[in-house]
């Protein structure tokens, strides 16, 4: 089943973003000063979703 990438904020006040695997596509170092780690995938979302889960991220 598939639906819209979605995002959430867990029970450690981390947030969890669903969302297409882009790792092998992007690379592992993608940005000039970003790494992806060994446990870490990079995950591509649409902008909207991101504009609109802004909304529900608090300040502090």
């Amino acid at each position: 089943m598939s639906g819209p990438p979605d995002s959430g904020e867990s029970d450690d006040g981390g947030f969890a973003v669903i969302g297409v695997d882009a790792t092998e596509e992007l690379g592992e170092a993608p940005l000039p000063d970003a790494r992806c780690a060994p446990n870490e995938r990079i995950v591509r979302i649409p902008r909207n979703t991101l504009v609109a889960a802004r909304n529900g991220i608090p300040e502090e």
